[in-house]
């Protein structure tokens, strides 16, 4: 017996209300030049294709930790700088390295987070988890 899970897409599909954008280096990262004075590497040609567009969500991927060392003090780890991006299950399957931006939001009142508008993150693991309504990614910032 198959589950109907229209309403869970539903629900869910509230909280994709960011405007993305998946990108992929076609030419790879060996002809990319580093750039001396800033120590970056720079394509040689604009080599990015865009595999995917459509509303995701970027959201942290958890919040920072309290923890109690064994002297009974209270301390704070740092927060992570990973980050996870959730995806429509028909959003085109991703790849480590893939960079995604966040381009917008449709969201009533504004993005959820207007810093993360026309930030860019890598993705570090391409499949974090896939349910039956999206798919989950781990992706760190770059710019």
């Amino acid at each position: 017996m198959a589950f109907d899970v229209e309403g869970v897409r539903r629900v869910v599909g509230r909280i994709l209300d960011d405007e993305l954008e998946v990108w992929r280096d076609s030419g790879g990262h060996a002809d990319d030049v580093l750039d001396e004075i800033t120590g970056r590497l720079v394509p040689s040609a604009p080599d990015e294709v865009l595999v995917w567009n459509g509303l995701g969500a970027v959201m942290p991927l958890g919040r920072p930790a309290i923890t109690k060392p064994l002297d009974g003090a209270v301390a704070q780890s740092p927060p992570t700088a990973d980050y996870q991006a959730v995806l429509p299950v028909g959003a085109a399957r991703l790849r480590p390295d893939d960079v995604i931006r966040v381009a917008g939001s449709v969201r009533p009142g504004g993005p959820r987070d207007p810093q993360l508008v026309g930030r860019r993150f890598r993705v570090s693991d391409g499949a974090v988890g896939t349910y039956s309504v999206v798919r989950i990614v781990r992706v760190q910032v770059i710019a």
